[in-house]
């Protein structure tokens, strides 16, 4: 029997503009490092985000990694990380030999915990430490309790680096996600809501900030005819060829956003009726997510199967989901790093799943995880 085809949880979705931006780098021959797109495509990225500077990178993590070194941490610092994230998020807190202070999610968002957060804080001062900066994550496209960890940091004077690696297209009282902390931070993966097949951004108001990002992730090469350096620096730079394409995703991307956001509704339809099956939703008007994946939760005593009975059940259809991210506390590499919360991440861990949730997902496509689907839970 001829095995169906693949559906991916989320693939890359090009919009159609891409190759012609790179097509013009390759006819200046600016198949360089730096270059035109990538300055473009900064501009592009500033006036989506409303945030004044941006620097185009490799990566997200290099994004984050670059924002902690220019807050000044270093050996032996303490940096808040929101536990239920992707390592990116945690990985550069380490890269700078500084320690990972991981704080759980609450309910409505599964995000960062405020009251949490806050018991992490006092605790950490009372010791002595006071931490050097939050990493803050927008799980999924979710915006995070803004008003409440923005209070909190504010009070403390703790600087905010808001990781919406996930959250492009997202707006907290209709403020897009990536202009609210210190440091903003964008990926552009392949599984990302746009993509440059890898790539991200560093972005903030603070123009010296960038500028130094910048300096930073060219090597750190000194103003010199020859070469030249006084700092150690990173080869984190975005080329103009991954920024042609960028430029050509940003075209789509607010379409792209409307395009999962329908897709998560497709979901909430089928499963409306199932008990024990619950959706990450926006809290309120004031929360707008990208729904960069529909994710859900299911509970064994209502619905009477599992969470991985439901993943396997999708895998033999050559369907891709994925279990919630694993919290980094408990994660082999970091489990011996400090952590505050009452747990509730690792319930989602145990009990959530990510559907495919791609932008480019067919008519076709969606009928087949329907049909799945309503055999799996017997609609």
């Amino acid at each position: 029997m001829t095995e169906k085809p693949r559906i991916w949880l989320s693939s890359p979705h090009m919009g159609g503009q891409e190759q012609k931006f790179v097509q013009e780098a390759f006819d200046t021959n600016w198949v360089a490092p730096l270059g035109p797109n990538v300055n473009d495509f900064e501009k592009d990225l500033e006036r989506y985000s409303g945030v004044s500077h941006a620097a185009a990178l490799t990566s997200g993590t290099a994004a984050i990694h670059l924002a902690l070194i220019l807050l000044g941490v270093e050996r032996g610092d303490e940096v808040l990380v929101s536990s239920f994230t992707f390592s990116g998020s945690i990985n550069p807190i380490l890269y700078q030999n500084a320690i990972p202070i991981m704080v759980d999610s609450e309910p409505d968002t599964w995000n960062l915990c405020p009251d949490s957060l806050e018991e992490a804080i006092k605790d950490r001062i009372g010791k002595g430490k006071k931490p050097k900066a939050l990493v803050l994550v927008h799980l999924y496209g979710m915006p995070a309790k803004l008003k409440e960890i923005l209070s909190i940091c504010n009070q403390y004077g703790i600087p905010i680096i808001e990781d919406a690696a996930e959250a492009l297209g997202s707006s907290y009282q209709g403020k897009k996600l990536g202009g609210f902390g210190d440091f903003g931070i964008y990926s552009f993966n392949g599984n990302k809501i746009i993509t440059t097949s890898g790539g991200g951004a560093l972005l903030s108001n603070n123009e010296r900030w960038i500028e130094k990002s910048r300096f930073l992730a060219t090597q750190a090469r000194d103003q010199a005819p020859h070469y030249q350096h006084s700092e150690i620096g990173y080869n984190y730079r975005m080329s103009n060829i991954v920024a042609g394409i960028g430029r050509g995703q940003m075209l789509v991307l607010d379409e792209w956003v409307q395009k999962r956001r329908n897709v998560n509704r497709f979901y909430r339809q089928i499963l409306r009726e199932i008990p024990g099956v619950t959706f990450l939703t926006e809290p309120s008007d004031q929360y707008f997510s990208n729904y960069w994946l529909t994710t859900i939760t299911i509970d064994e005593k209502e619905t009477g199967i599992d969470r991985e009975k439901v993943r396997l059940g999708l895998m033999d259809q050559n369907i891709e989901s994925r279990p919630l991210w694993k919290p980094m506390h408990k994660q082999p590499v970091f489990e011996s790093y400090p952590y505050y919360g009452n747990h509730f991440s690792e319930q989602l861990f145990e009990t959530g799943l990510c559907l495919p949730s791609g932008s480019n997902l067919t008519e076709a496509e969606l009928e087949r995880v329907k049909n799945t689907l309503t055999t799996i839970f017997e609609i």
